[in-house]
């Protein structure tokens, strides 16, 4: 079959940030509509922009890309580093001219960068800084990422959290506890808010709506009053309480709705970031509200295990649909953009208009609406 007419001879890929399910299922897509429809020589950058950086890359074949729909994680590997902001033997240094000339040795005509908010202002840096055309593909299980009705990634991981917020039904109500189960998202509830619906959670606390933990704790023993002798709490990571937001106003700091302390980070010996471990939200959480009503509480952090195992079919099908549209757009030379799903339409956005924004849940959302309704209590 002949190819079809293509503006783009060579791309780079890369995927950048936290793994989740359907990297794979993009990269696929992708690659395959890129080089059996338009002929676009693919090369796979390894590590996110660190591989950049250090010109780690493979040449992609059809062969390669096959059988990888399935797969959970990145073929390709990634990591968090920023190529203006990367660690070198112990320092922060900017290394953008360095990945710009491995862009223009490789003759790579357009970056396609698969990440979250993140990687949507590091590709928009080189566009801006380095004059490399890019496109990118919006992924993130937090669902955060302006611009776009839904993050690939997402779909799986509020299965994955839904299901354990219904196991816990079982030993929460054998044991007639109280169950805070903590969940991702970062500094948006789209996660935990949508799980904590689909799990029948009896308190749902996400970031946009600082909590009270004395109001919590007067719903949870008004269950137990009227019969009900057990609670599921699902918690954002990133949830704050009202508390915690007049200590830090009073300490001088900004105060913002969804204030929330920045995770500190430090560099080992070798040059790698790592997190220094805190206490869980849910933990703190479970501990004061143990204290105030008297009724025993356990703790549940799912981690990253949302993060992990095959793609749902619906990020499967939205990778392929993204992926395919992005392979149209290098062809037509269309560049400089994230594609996006908008009312169930792909759609190229300006990358101006997405790098920095962060899309969080309104309080007139119709998730917040439908959680009241029912009689989840949102800590407010």
């Amino acid at each position: 079959m002949s190819k079809k007419k293509s503006l783009t001879k060579c791309i780079g890929i890369l995927t950048s940030g936290g793994d989740c399910p359907g990297l794979n299922a993009a990269i696929r897509s992708v690659a395959k509509a890129s080089m059996n429809d338009y002929g676009i020589k693919v090369i796979g950058i390894l590590d996110g922009f660190r591989g950049l950086v250090e010109n780690r890359t493979l040449l992609l074949e059809d062969k390669m890309v096959s059988g990888i729909l399935t797969k959970g994680g990145t073929i390709l590997g990634t990591s968090r580093d920023k190529p203006h902001k990367m660690p070198m033997g112990g320092k922060k240094m900017d290394m953008t001219t360095a990945a710009v000339e491995n862009i223009k040795r490789m003759q790579i005509d357009c970056l396609v960068c698969l990440g979250g908010g993140g990687t949507q202002k590091n590709a928009f840096h080189l566009h801006k800084e380095g004059g490399v055309n890019v496109l990118t593909l919006p992924k993130t299980i937090d669902n955060d990422v302006g611009g776009t009705d839904i993050t690939f990634g997402f779909d799986t991981a509020l299965g994955i959290a839904t299901e354990a917020i219904d196991r816990l039904h079982t030993t929460a109500t054998s044991h007639h506890r109280i169950i805070v189960c903590e969940i991702m998202g970062h500094n948006a509830g789209w996660l935990t808010l949508g799980a904590g619906i689909a799990g029948g959670a009896d308190v749902i606390l996400i970031p946009e709506i600082p909590y009270d933990a004395k109001i919590i704790a007067e719903h949870l023993m008004e269950r137990r009053r009227s019969g009900k002798r057990f609670s599921i709490i699902a918690v954002a990571e990133g949830a704050v309480s009202i508390t915690e937001i007049r200590e830090k106003s009073d300490q001088g700091g900004k105060k913002k709705k969804n204030a929330h302390p920045e995770q500190k980070t430090e560099y080992s010996e070798n040059s790698t970031p790592y997190h220094l471990v805190e206490e869980p939200r849910a933990s703190k959480l479970a501990r004061e509200l143990q204290k105030i009503t008297g009724i025993e509480a356990r703790v549940t952090s799912l981690g990253h295990v949302q993060r992990g195992g095959s793609p749902s079919a619906a990020d499967r099908l939205l990778c392929t649909r993204l992926g395919t549209a992005a392979a149209d757009l290098l062809a037509r030379g269309k560049y400089n953009v994230m594609v996006a799903m908008r009312n169930g339409e792909c759609t190229a956005v300006p990358l101006e208009k997405v790098a920095g924004k962060i899309k969080l849940v309104s309080e007139n959302h119709p998730w917040i609406s439908a959680a009241r309704l029912v009689g989840s209590c949102l800590g407010d």
